[in-house]
């Protein structure tokens, strides 16, 4: 193995074949997969603790083929197609697809468990804009199953470092060593990354001959959303400032069923869309149904179709939610299948059996990110993105349900075994300086940053949300380049810490969101614009 520790300064400068940003199912598979070479020495660095992370909050389940009596490759691919607005990357789309099921096996062999019926078989589950019953669950926390099943994989491999609570700030390239890049820059390299330690609170240097970016999504930037309040977009927006390639911003995923309650912003509680599948059905709250206006699939419709009907319809009657229904379905098979949420409504005084369930749309997914091939390389060179983080092309103008578990499982073994190939051919740059962290951080500056944080939720809420327009999102470029410009001058006046790192990261991606929704001159996928009304003869595909 091949990982080395010395002292300069009393800041540490560590090396690692690979350095993995980011602990969820995306990360951790990468990190299973090299690791059994029994050759490397692997760092898994997260943010926080490794069961917090956006695969953990993860309902419904994970789609794959299953059951061939009745299911095939072909209507997946086709399902996927029709709900990406036909943008998706075909070779993306059948890449994942067909290999789902070996995804699924080796879930399988890391311990993790899913629902099967009496017969042996899984009890699959359909949800919007699936042709075919093709969810794989674990009750209605497959998310969390997940997690833990990969938890206890990686933390009884010894050759997986986990580093709880390492904030990575940048990943280091030649721009570090004065290099000027810009966008433009052939050959750009990843070296590391600068991260936080948090026992010292300094910012030690981690060299690594390969770095995955792992990080997850930005639903934290809205002011409502159903991820995490780790979930800042920190690895689009390192990817960003090292100028790699950045794509597809403007498709975030609003999921149309997020519990309503006064309070509860980050997260909000998902609704899974498998409840939808089961039955349930949207109405107003006087019980009015209203899905037949906007689709003939109904109730289950994709999400993008969902959540601008709930949306119109809460405009239309000046309501700030409306309601989910499941009183027709047998109450004790309603428990069974859902008891999580079951248990969550009962909390504020909802029985799920006998009354309707308020839902509202919240920020939920981000179909966009960091470009990558199909081995998961992204522009820049030695650093592979996986997960939500990423931009496969598989999602297009929006994702189907539950096609993003089996896109991270998928392209996690596409980047292990490209990088495995070419990983002894890189060598570790020594050249690279320390970071300086000078600087001090008053209780004043604190509030600045508290208050920035709040803002950018409120902007991209206000302006950048379910519908849009020219007019909003030139108003939100204006705002957030006013909190750019202090941030970055406060950044570069104080000691670097987790919550201005995170604004950085915050602004930084409801920028990428909002100018990439003005370049799209079209309404298309979850990209609803009042300037430019969907036409019928949008081009059935783009080049990718």
């Amino acid at each position: 193995m091949r990982a080395q520790l010395c002292i300069i300064h009393k800041k540490m400068v560590r090396k690692f074949d690979f350095l993995i940003i980011g602990g969820g199912v995306a990360g951790m598979s990468f990190a299973l997969k090299v690791a059994r070479t029994q050759k490397y020495k692997i760092a898994l660095c997260c943010k926080t603790t490794l069961d917090e992370a956006n695969t953990a909050k993860a309902q419904g389940g994970i789609a794959s083929v299953t059951n061939l009596l009745v299911d095939d490759f072909d209507k997946h691919i086709h399902d996927t197609m029709v709900a990406g607005d036909w943008i998706s990357y075909p070779a993306a789309v059948e890449q994942v697809v067909r290999n789902a099921p070996k995804g699924i096996e080796e879930l399988l062999q890391w311990g993790v468990n899913f629902d099967k019926k009496e017969d042996g078989q899984f009890d699959l589950h359909r949800e919007g804009g699936h042709s075919e019953f093709r969810i794989l669950h674990h009750a209605d926390d497959t998310g969390a199953e997940i997690q833990r099943g990969l938890m206890a994989a990686v933390r009884n491999n010894p050759y997986i470092e986990v580093l709880e609570n390492h904030f990575a700030v940048e990943i280091i390239t030649q721009h570090h060593l004065g290099v000027r890049v810009t966008h433009h820059t052939p050959d750009i390299e990843c070296y590391g990354a600068y991260i936080l330690n948090p026992d010292t609170n300094k910012i030690d240097t981690y060299l690594s001959r390969v770095t995955l970016m792992a990080t997850g999504g930005t639903g934290a930037v809205y002011a409502t959303t159903t991820n995490p309040d780790i979930a800042t977009g920190d690895g689009i927006a390192m990817v960003h400032r090292a100028r790699g390639i950045i794509k597809d911003m403007e498709f975030v995923q609003f999921h149309p069923t997020a519990l309503f309650h006064s309070g509860e912003t980050h997260p909000a509680y998902l609704i899974t869309e498998a409840m939808r599948g089961y039955g349930g059905i949207l109405r107003l709250p006087n019980g009015e149904e209203f899905m037949q206006k906007y689709d003939a699939r109904l109730s289950l419709a994709p999400r993008d179709i969902v959540a601008r009907a709930i949306d119109n319809e809460m405009k239309i009657h000046g309501l700030d939610h409306v309601c989910l229904d499941v009183t027709h379905k047998d109450p004790e098979e309603t428990k069974h299948h859902f008891p999580n949420i079951y248990a969550k409504c009962l909390s504020i005084g909802i029985d799920i059996t006998k009354e309707y369930i308020p839902v509202a749309p919240c920020a939920h997914y981000m179909c966009g990110g960091i470009k990558v091939n199909l081995d998961a390389e992204s522009s820049i060179h030695r650093l592979y993105a996986v997960g939500e983080c990423s931009c496969t092309g598989l999602h297009g103008g929006n994702r189907l349900a539950s096609n993003s578990l089996i896109e991270a499982v998928v392209y996690a073994d596409a980047a292990a075994k490209h990088a495995l190939k070419v990983v002894d051919s890189y060598e570790f740059n020594n050249k690279i300086p320390e970071w300086n962290d000078e600087g001090t951080m008053t209780n004043e500056e604190k509030v600045l940053i508290s208050q920035d944080t709040k803002e950018v939720g409120q902007i991209m809420s206000t302006y950048v949300g379910i519908v849009r327009s020219d007019l909003r999102l030139r108003r939100a470029l204006e705002r957030l380049d006013i909190l750019y410009e202090e941030t970055e001058d406060l950044f570069k006046r104080v000691k670097a810490s987790r919550d201005i790192c995170e604004l950085r990261n915050m602004i930084n991606v409801g920028y990428l969101i909002t100018k990439q929704a003005l370049e799209r001159k079209e309404s298309r996928g979850l990209h609803y614009t009042i300037d430019y009304p969907r036409q019928d003869n949008q081009p059935a595909q783009e080049v990718w």
